[in-house]
């Protein structure tokens, strides 16, 4: 079994020590360097409900649905609602200012071409979200076509940077092995990416608490770990922090933020 920084050094190159706390341990040559960016961890006096995404993601959702979500986000100050980008101009009414408007990319096969995904960012971007959760190139990393697999991330990521919004950057970790998972977290971090998230909650699974700790020891303090897929209560989301994540997308908000 291959080491983090082995597997760093065999796709990146044996560079320079890196300054971010990556147990990749060598520079990535990331396109932002994160090393003076202050810690993606979860701060337990602010409260669960600071780090939840409150999702609706499914086909029939509706706009009484919507609404009732930003209702609860309001109510609980929740980092963000998270929603088909059909309904990015709702929720952009809707929200206070604290929470932010989400929407989703090559969701949720993460089987678009490069090109597509490029201008279904662009579309979001011009359409006023603030946060990005794109599904990786999966097709391409299971084809072990790394290139494409990076210039994907990379075609949103710049985008993103431009534009001060953050990405985050679904791996959809039920299709992946470890390596495969070491591997993406890595080429999210070079190409500039803000959070890796575990899956999109249309795979065969969810988030582990196996696969965020890898997910937190691989990109280290400066990037966030979003457990997102199967939490649908308070110790589900409690086992994803303790695990390493610093942001839990779930639909079942007032389920989790139950006393």
């Amino acid at each position: 079994m291959n080491s983090i920084p082995e597997i760093a050094i065999k796709f990146f190159g044996e560079n320079r020590p890196c300054l971010c706390g990556g147990a990749h341990q060598v520079c990535l040559n990331c396109a932002v360097c994160r090393a003076n960016d202050p810690d993606e961890l979860f701060n337990p006096e602010d409260g669960i409900a600071s780090i939840i995404d409150a999702t609706i993601l499914k086909a029939d959702a509706t706009a009484r649905d919507i609404s009732a979500l930003c209702e609860t986000a309001n109510k609980h100050h929740t980092a963000s609602v998270c929603v088909n980008s059909y309904f990015i101009p709702q929720v952009k009414k809707l929200l206070n200012t604290d929470v932010k408007s989400c929407t989703v990319i090559n969701f949720p096969l993460g089987a678009g071409s490069r090109k597509a995904v490029k201008k279904e960012a662009k579309a979001v971007i011009e359409a006023g979200v603030q946060e990005v959760d794109m599904v990786q190139n999966i097709s391409a990393v299971k084809s072990q076509d790394w290139d494409m697999a990076l210039e994907t991330i990379k075609a949103v990521s710049i985008q993103c940077i431009e534009n001060r919004l953050l990405l985050k950057v679904i791996l959809e970790t039920c299709f992946l092995d470890r390596e495969e998972i070491i591997i993406s977290c890595l080429m999210a971090k070079k190409a500039g990416a803000k959070f890796v998230k575990t899956s999109t909650g249309f795979g065969t699974a969810g988030a582990t608490a196996e696969n965020i700790a890898l997910m937190r020891e691989v990109v280290g303090p400066k990037l966030g770990v979003k457990a997102s897929g199967g939490i649908r209560d308070k110790a589900t989301a409690e086992l994803m922090v303790k695990s390493g994540a610093n942001r839990i997308g779930a639909s079942s908000v007032t389920a989790i933020l139950q006393d």
